[in-house]
């Protein structure tokens, strides 16, 4: 009873610290680490011990995998060199670089020095991901960060266990190799394997509730067999959760894909929450146990000062090395802001703390080892987790707007509802009646019309035609359901029949766009795409005119038929401003069916993107 209510205790106040910390936008990490230190000072809470196999076994796999199945494959192809090098080059580099001031710093043996340098060294995935997504980085930077955060941990976790041996006794380069070559290819390959097994399983589950079963056994079915056979547990996850992320569109059904996605990132808050407050509970423990070890506490430290700087200082190192190279023989490199961010977001978390609990007890100097453990997790989050913000500030540097996200999404539902389209003309039958025709047809330019109603005046959202079909929908939807929750109360139906109504409604709801102004500033620069697109002659032919005056930004079609409109286009060629595809007169369309000119221009304020009528194409 006692270990049940600890952990609704614990559970409870990290969800509860975490919404604290999203509401207020401050680091979660930080914020759940600090709040376990005070915990742990507090007399009526006991001694927190984390078992290693706890997070190894229990934590690791499922963070790991939820990760994984967001990663997209094809940036991870695009990007392998830089990841190999960061999860890979690096943290080797880190690792003898901080074991080289272990090994001058304290009394330990250099293969217990290696030992922790290979625990400090991997940058924690869960950190990466809760600064990244606060930061608002370049999704470029974001990408590499989360992909190397999925790898280091193998390559620290094989030289911890290289490291491990060299104490117990001899150990060769051949072995380290080999102990290498297992871990990376064997955990692909099992992880690859019970991908393909899990995917053939899956075809045939069309139940949402059996599907997401298998998802939440997918990571320790994957991990387990790799650590018994020596290979990389880390490695065969992601691989895993990689592979079936990147064909679940093929492999599960639209319900399952959903279930799945809500259920997963349920337990990734949940987790991730837990284990950084549990990390701040094992802090006075650590301490105590350092501070009385019997070592100068002088001497202590400096020690903790001296690996700290040595983890912060061996990622710039590594980072910049190879651009600053490239620069001065001419060629062509990563910008230094990019550098910079990427060589500063090297947060420390649970894996450290948990690698560092894999130590034997004969370990010489153990309880300072596991205080410098916990200085480099607690540090560098303090440290660069607080000032990582700032950094990105300073360089400028941002993550995509909302509005050019909802450029991009338009653009791409138009694409999906062309080729929908096509594919209603190829499968009209003879029988097929007209209405039902076209009800899709409408249904498919509605929803390609809602979003491109996303772009223009943030206060147009109130009068576009979707956003009063969002209104007086979900008002209708809440008259619904309060008739059919009259039935209920009233015993005249079954409640398993008012159940799946209720859930109907429920569904409907779900799949009501619900637009919502976000915090996001306002972009400075013009809201464009490339000049043109390939493929498309019009666009690339089409000049790009100039500004109109602000008293001609009016559809004189509208005007004078007492009409009211959304956005403003403009024709490339003859300069006719005119209302969009969501206005009720729908003149611009008008006009290029009359004129045959392809190509015209958003005027709304701060936008130039172009639309080809002929290619259907954005440029």
């Amino acid at each position: 009873m006692d270990v049940a209510i600890g952990l609704v205790v614990l559970i409870g106040s990290a969800t509860a610290l975490a919404a604290l910390a999203r509401r207020f936008g401050v680091s979660e990490p930080l914020v759940l680490t600090l709040a376990g230190v005070a915990a742990s000072y507090v007399p009526m809470v006991p001694q927190v011990h984390l078992e290693p196999e706890v997070v190894l076994l229990g934590l690791l796999p499922p963070l790991l995998y939820t990760a994984a199945l967001r990663t997209s494959l094809v940036d991870f192809k695009d990007n392998l060199r830089t990841i190999a090098s960061l999860s890979v080059g690096l943290v080797l580099f880190s690792t003898f670089a901080v074991a080289l001031v272990v090994w001058w710093l304290l009394p330990v043996p250099f293969a217990a020095a290696v030992a922790l340098g290979a625990v400090v060294a991997p940058p924690d995935a869960v950190a990466a991901t809760a600064v990244a997504r606060r930061t608002g980085m370049p999704r470029s930077i974001v990408t590499v960060l989360e992909d190397e955060s999925l790898f280091n941990d193998a390559t620290a976790l094989v030289a911890l266990r290289s490291a491990i041996a060299a104490m117990a006794g001899a150990v060769t380069a051949w072995q380290i190799g080999g102990d290498f070559l297992l871990a990376a290819v064997g955990g692909a390959v099992i992880g690859a394997v019970v991908a393909t097994a899990l995917a053939m399983l899956r075809r045939r589950i069309t139940d949402p509730v059996l599907d997401t079963s298998v998802s939440l056994l997918a990571p320790f079915v994957a991990y387990l067999p790799a650590e018994h056979f020596h290979a990389s547990g880390v490695i065969a996850v992601v691989t895993c959760g990689m592979i079936l992320g990147h064909g679940a569109q093929r492999w599960q059904g639209a319900a399952s894909r959903v279930a799945e996605r809500t259920n997963w990132r349920t337990i990734q808050f949940i987790l991730e929450s837990a284990v950084f407050l549990i990390i701040g509970l094992q802090v006075r423990w650590i301490v105590e146990a350092a501070w009385h070890s019997g070592l100068d506490r002088g001497t202590l430290v400096v020690a903790a000062v001296g690996v700290l700087a040595a983890v912060m200082l061996a990622r710039p190192v590594w980072v910049f090395t190879p651009v600053l190279v490239a620069r001065l023989f001419g060629r062509a490199s990563e910008p230094l802001s990019h550098a910079a961010v990427v060589s500063w977001a090297g947060m420390r978390g649970v894996v450290t703390l948990a690698a560092v609990l894999l130590l034997p007890d004969s370990t010489p100097q153990l309880p300072v080892l596991e205080l410098l453990a916990l200085v480099v997790v607690g540090g560098t989050l303090l440290v660069q987790g607080t000032s990582l913000p700032w950094l990105v500030r300073l360089l400028r540097l941002r993550g995509p707007s909302r509005e050019e996200d909802a450029l991009a999404k338009a653009d791409l539902l138009q694409q999906a509802s062309n080729a929908g389209l096509l594919e209603l003309e190829r499968e009209i039958g003879p029988d097929t009646p007209e209405p039902v025709i076209e009800s899709l047809r409408q249904r498919l330019i509605w929803r390609s019309n809602a979003a491109w109603e996303r772009l223009g005046r943030p206060e147009a959202e109130l009068v576009t035609p979707t956003a009063e079909y969002r209104r007086l929908r979900l008002a209708m939807l809440g008259a619904e359901r309060d008739a059919v929750l009259k039935v209920r109360d009233a015993g005249a139906v079954d409640y398993e029949v008012l159940q799946h109504v209720l859930a109907r409604l429920d569904l409907e709801e779900s799949m009501i766009d619900r637009f919502d102004e976000n915090d996001d500033v306002r972009r400075l620069e013009p809201l464009a795409t490339a000049a043109g697109r390939q493929g498309c002659a019009h666009l690339d032919a089409a000049p790009l005119p100039a500004e109109p005056a602000a008293d001609e930004l009016v559809c004189r079609r509208c005007l004078d038929e007492g009409l009211r409109w959304v956005h403003l286009r403009m024709c490339t060629a003859c300069g006719n401003i005119a209302c969009c595809e969501s206005s009720i007169g729908n003149h611009a369309d008008a006009h290029f069916r009359s004129s045959a000119h392809p190509v015209m221009r958003s005027v709304e304020p701060g936008e130039v993107w172009r639309w080809c009528y002929v290619d259907q194409l954005l440029g």
